[in-house]
C-alpha cells in the first residue's frame, strides 16, 4: 500500500502538470473555447484519460454552463477515485450535474440517462456535456429506440452467460444485424443486445431502427471529439492510475471490499476488480495496477474504434493542445 496520499489532479486539469509547460493561455485564434458560442450546448466525447474533463471546466468556468456528465459509471456514488469523477473543489466551483447520484446497486441505462439529462437541456445554465460513454452521446443526438423493459430473469440470464460463455460466444448468439452495429468486444454491450433479443423477439439493430427524434440534435450543439492517439495516451494513462492509487484509490477499494459484488454495474470501474483481487491476496499490488492500466489501455482502443465509426461530423481536437488552455 502506498503512502504519502496527495489530493488527486487528473493529468491536463487546470491543476495539474502534463509534459512540458505550454503558454498560459494560447492565442485567441487557437483557443478552442474562444470559438464556441455561449449560447450553444456543448458535447465533448474522446477516450478516457484524454482531458475531457479539463476542456469541459474550463469552457463553463470561462462563458458559463453546468458540466453534466455523460459516462456510464460516473453516474455512481461508488469508486470516485476509480472512475475519475469531478472532486469537491470542482464541483464547487462550477456547477455539475449526474455526477454520484446513484447508489452502488442500482441498475442504470441509457435511457434512464437520457430521462436525467432532458430537463437540463431547457435549464437555466447552458449544458456542458462530458463522457466517454459514446452510446449515451449518439442517443441525444440520433435518438434512441424506446425498448420495452427487460424482466430481471433475462437480465441474470445475459449475466450468467456473458461469465460462463465470454463475451464472443455471447455476441455470436447474436441476430446478424445487430452485431454489426455493435463493439462486439464490449461485454456490456453485448450483454444488453442478447437480454433485449431473448426478451422481446427482436434485434437491437430492429428497434433501433424506429427510434425517435433526438433530444439534442447535432445541428443544435457544440460537438467535439478529443483526438488522442495511443502513442500520446497511453504514457498518460499509467501515471493517471498511479495518481488515483496516490489520491488513496486502494482505501476506496478496500471501503467497497464487504459489499462487492462483480454483476453490478458499479463494479465495471476499471480498476475495482484487480484492487479487490489485491486485498483478497490473489494479486500484488504492483500486479494490480499493471492489469488495470492495460484493460484501461484496451477499453481506449475501443473508444476510439467506436467514436471514429459514429462520430464523423464531430470537431476534432487534438488531446495534445488541453495542457495550454
Amino acid at each position: 500500500m502506498r503512502e504519502n496520499r496527495r489530493p488527486f489532479n487528473h493529468p491536463c486539469r487546470p491543476s495539474a502538470t502534463c509534459g512540458a509547460a505550454g503558454p498560459e493561455r494560447p492565442p485567441p485564434s487557437l483557443d478552442p473555447i474562444a470559438r464556441i458560442p455561449s449560447d450553444r450546448p456543448v458535447l465533448i466525447a474522446g477516450p478516457t484519460g484524454s482531458g475531457k474533463s479539463a476542456l469541459a471546466l474550463a469552457i463553463a468556468r470561462r462563458s458559463g454552463g453546468v458540466v453534466v456528465n455523460a459516462d456510464a459509471l460516473q453516474v455512481f456514488d461508488a469508486w470516485p477515485i476509480l472512475t475519475a469523477q469531478p472532486s469537491p473543489a470542482e464541483r464547487a466551483g462550477v456547477p455539475h450535474a449526474l455526477y454520484g447520484h446513484l447508489p452502488h446497486d442500482a441498475a442504470f441505462s441509457v435511457g434512464d440517462w437520457l430521462r436525467a439529462v432532458a430537463p437540463l437541456l431547457g435549464g437555466p445554465l447552458r449544458p456542458v456535456i462530458v463522457g466517454g460513454t459514446g452510446l449515451y452521446l449518439s442517443a441525444l443526438t440520433e435518438g434512441l429506440a424506446e425498448i420495452p423493459p427487460v424482466p430481471p430473469f433475462w437480465r441474470a440470464e445475459a449475466e450468467a452467460r456473458l461469465r460462463t460463455l465470454g463475451t464472443a460466444a455471447l455476441a455470436a448468439e447474436l441476430d446478424p444485424a445487430t452485431r454489426a452495429r455493435i463493439d462486439p468486444a464490449n461485454p456490456a454491450r453485448v450483454r444488453r443486445a442478447w437480454e433485449v433479443l431473448h426478451a422481446t423477439g427482436r434485434g437491437l439493430a430492429d428497434w433501433q431502427a424506429e427510434r425517435p427524434a433526438p433530444l439534442l440534435p447535432l445541428a443544435r450543439a457544440e460537438a467535439i471529439l478529443l483526438d488522442a492517439p495511443k502513442a500520446w495516451l497511453s504514457p498518460r494513462l499509467a501515471r493517471r492510475f498511479a495518481a488515483m492509487l496516490s489520491a488513496g484509490a486502494l482505501d476506496e477499494a478496500r471501503a467497497e471490499s464487504a459489499r462487492w459484488n462483480p454483476a453490478l454495474q458499479s463494479a465495471r470501474a476499471i480498476g475495482a476488480a484487480e484492487l479487490i483481487a489485491h486485498l483478497e491476496g490473489r494479486l500484488a499490488l504492483d500486479a494490480a495496477e499493471a492489469a488495470a492500466v492495460t484493460r484501461t489501455v484496451q477499453y481506449a482502443k475501443r473508444q476510439r474504434t467506436w467514436f471514429a465509426a459514429r462520430m464523423r461530423h464531430w470537431t476534432r481536437l487534438p488531446a495534445a493542445d488541453l495542457p495550454r488552455l
